[in-house]
């Protein structure tokens, strides 16, 4: 209990602090509001008789002892988001030396040091997590594409014209690429099998979709008829 009062108290303070105005955008939405922006998103291309696409990425055991890289983050939150001094250090503190062990009945395994990963079911988790992968909003935005980003929920969206949905197509899969190298680079991996993509169009434009399915890494990923986007 106190624990996760500490830790609440740091997560307040940290998007109190005049640096992290970056990380502040980053986590003001809430799943509601993202499922509003890809729906409103979705609809204005629909209603302008355009073409949309949208990519819901699947990330394998995104939160598991064996991602999230200690020393990566601690970089990133000096770099990118001014964190330093005594407050870098309680970071590090609080993400390295941590200990874990598997009981049954009265039996326990052998500690070992947890060297990745963020805390499962602590309220600095979610925050963590999105300041380690709050790089990808650039890697996405510099294709020109739209990006959607919850706790490890990540979405790519856009439209185009009718004429043009080979293109989108193309430059999709160019983003999901270089994603993939990303994620695999900090070691976190792309599930090509929960990836989903989602063409929405008037009945009149089903001509106009692209027959071959989107290239996600060495993959391929079919178009999906219905998919299942944030739960809230």
């Amino acid at each position: 209990m106190v624990s996760k009062l500490l830790e609440r108290i740091v997560f307040c303070s940290s998007l109190s602090a005049a640096d992290f105005c970056h990380a502040c955008s980053l986590l003001t939405g809430h799943t509601a509001t993202v499922v509003l922006k890809v729906l409103t998103g979705i609809l204005y291309a629909v209603d302008d008789d355009d073409l949309s696409v949208l990519a819901l990425l699947d990330l394998s055991a995104a939160f598991d002892f064996d991602t999230v890289d200690h020393d990566i983050l601690l970089t990133r939150l000096q770099v990118f988001f001014g964190i330093s001094g005594a407050a870098l250090d309680w970071f590090q503190s609080y993400l390295t030396s941590r200990v874990e062990c598997v009981r049954r009945g009265s039996a326990r395994s052998t500690q070992k040091i947890v060297q990745f990963g963020v805390p499962q079911g602590s309220v600095l988790g979610p925050l963590l997590f999105i300041l380690y992968t709050a790089g990808l909003i650039d890697l996405i935005e510099g294709y020109g594409l739209h990006s959607h980003l919850y706790a490890d929920d990540t979405q790519i969206q856009d439209s185009c014209r009718p004429g043009s949905a080979d293109q989108l197509q193309s430059t999709l899969s160019a983003c999901l690429d270089e994603v993939s190298d990303w994620m695999q680079s900090n070691r976190l991996q792309l599930n090509t099998a929960k990836t989903e993509i989602l063409w929405c169009l008037t009945t009149r434009r089903q001509n106009h979709l692209p027959s071959a399915a989107v290239r996600v890494g060495e993959n391929h990923v079919l178009p999906s008829t219905t998919v299942r986007d944030l739960e809230f």
